[in-house]
């Protein structure tokens, strides 16, 4: 029996425990009616609905009939909640939802509709205090910013100006705060608020400059894809800034400081916002991720046979979403600790020497690094055994292990690993062992693995580059995908020069 006329709770038949068998009943009263989603892969074996009379006595003369639900699922395997490159688990666990969409009175049959439509939402959108009142904060805006913030340059320029102005004048307080607590004064004067205080302010400050800017409503990868048959307000957790500016759109957020103008927090990289035109009708749009994301590395490696041991550099470098992820590391990590993690990848007797940042050539959207180091594990003096890969694309083990994967695998973003190596090899060794060439693809161009050592007198050369070209990867495509990251790790794990004394 449950209270929860609105919110009436549906069934997980899954979860992160194996089920031989998993069966929801309910008795629904007739004058309420529910709109009901099968989440996930799963399908039901017992989809069951039927009409029965004098199901209950709603305290008049006369008793109700119900809806009576039966729903059920054999064999159900478990949902392994912490499988890497995945949305949130919430879009394909298996489970029925429902949602109260209208209700009839027993004493007048008024029909009270509670599932609106996008129409209704616009309108409500431009009532509400929360939201739609705090997009009409023009003028304070403009009294209380330089003015030539809103009229200096071109548009663009404008445009970035005021993103600027706003990620460094305000401080993400970890709070999303959509439906309440959106203040932008409050927020604008104490230097700190929430998602929706920080980009409500975006747009204000980008409506005043004259550059037509929009609310979006967005769903994080965590909370879930946002229902598209209907409106559910509770779907959607987040707010950014749209804005067209010389026919190019840019999807804007400024509550991260490291994030470069156009570009998004890997937290709002979930497929699709909904835009809240208020003159128009409100829309979805699709959001693109950054497409450049890579990880370059040019390493150049040096054989001492005498003192047995291997020294070099290395240059990294890391553009887009890959660059973003590197600063955090090293705004959170000490340099020291930066490094251990660095040597421990290279080998357990590997040195760095020497470190820099190499701040001329970075920027917004890329890092660029140097590393120069040695190797101490003593070397056999007849024969020679390297691995040329001091730096490896999603570390050392295959993620992914399963035997199969019945929901996508999301990488969030497209990214290219190149990796580059020049070895110096002494006189007196001879190469006895190179690894094999690899040039694997996956079908539809969702991807490349390609490896090529070669061999002249004095070096070896290795080439090795990793393409993932596609966002997301379908259930169907995941046996090619574990494939290629077996080959992946395999090449950079196993992979030996092998070289012998003359």
């Amino acid at each position: 029996m449950s209270p929860f006329i609105y919110n009436f709770k549906g069934w997980e038949f899954q979860s992160n425990i194996p089920k031989i068998y998993s069966e929801f009943n309910a008795k629904i009263p007739g004058n309420y009616k529910y709109n009901r989603s099968l989440i996930g892969f799963l399908k039901l074996d017992i989809n069951e609905s039927k009409k029965e009379k004098n199901c209950f006595n709603v305290g008049f003369a006369y008793a109700a009939e119900c809806e009576v639900l039966k729903y059920a699922i054999n064999d159900i395997p478990a949902f392994d909640l912490d499988e890497k490159f995945t949305l949130s688990p919430l879009n394909y666990l298996s489970r029925i939802d429902f949602e109260l969409a209208s209700t009839v009175s027993f004493n007048i049959g008024k029909v009270h509709n509670y599932t609106a439509s996008w129409e209704d939402v616009d309108k409500e959108f431009k009532k509400d205090k929360n939201i739609g009142r705090q997009l009409t904060k023009k003028g304070f805006f403009e009294k209380n910013v330089p003015e030539s913030l809103l009229t200096e340059g071109d548009s663009l320029t404008r445009a970035k100006n005021i993103f600027n102005f706003v990620k460094d004048r305000f401080t993400w307080n970890g709070k999303y705060g959509i439906y309440r607590d959106i203040r932008v004064k409050n927020a604008f004067d104490n230097k700190t608020g929430n998602i929706g205080e920080i980009n409500i302010s975006l747009i204000n400050l980008l409506n005043s400059a004259g550059l037509k800017t929009y609310l979006v409503l967005l769903s994080t990868r965590s909370n879930g894809l946002p229902k598209k048959s209907h409106p559910v307000m509770s779907d959607f957790n987040y707010v950014i800034a749209k804005t067209i500016i010389g026919g190019k759109t840019y999807l804007l957020d400024a509550s991260d400081k490291l994030m470069p103008f156009g570009m998004l927090p890997y937290r709002a990289l979930n497929y699709k916002g909904r835009v809240m035109d208020f003159k128009n009708d409100s829309y979805w749009e699709t959001i693109t991720p950054q497409k450049d994301n890579q990880l370059y590395v040019l390493a150049n490696l040096e054989l001492d046979p005498e003192s047995h041991k291997i020294t070099g550099s290395y240059n990294e470098m890391n553009s887009g979403y890959l660059a973003i992820e590197r600063k955090k590391v090293l705004n959170s990590t000490t340099e020291d600790d930066y490094l251990n993690s660095k040597e421990k990848l290279i080998g357990t007797s590997a040195e760095i020497n020497e470190y820099k940042f190499l701040e001329e050539q970075s920027n917004e959207k890329r890092t660029v690094e140097n590393f120069t180091y040695t190797n101490n594990t003593v070397l056999d003096q007849n024969t020679l055994y390297i691995n040329p890969f001091l730096v490896k694309s999603f570390g050392s083990t295959n993620p992914f292990t399963a035997d199969e994967r019945k929901y996508p695998v999301d990488f969030g973003f497209k990214r290219t690993y190149t990796y580059a190596a020049k070895i110096k090899i002494p006189a007196e060794y001879k190469v006895v062992e190179i690894p094999k060439s690899i040039n694997l693809s996956l079908s539809n161009k969702g991807g490349r693995l390609q490896m090529l050592v070669t061999s002249k007198p004095g070096l070896i050369t290795v080439s090795f580059k990793l393409i993932i070209n596609k966002e997301q990867y379908s259930p169907e495509e995941y046996f090619s995908l574990k494939e290629l990251f077996k080959q992946v790790t395999n090449a950079q794990n196993n992979s030996l020069v092998v070289l012998k004394k003359l």
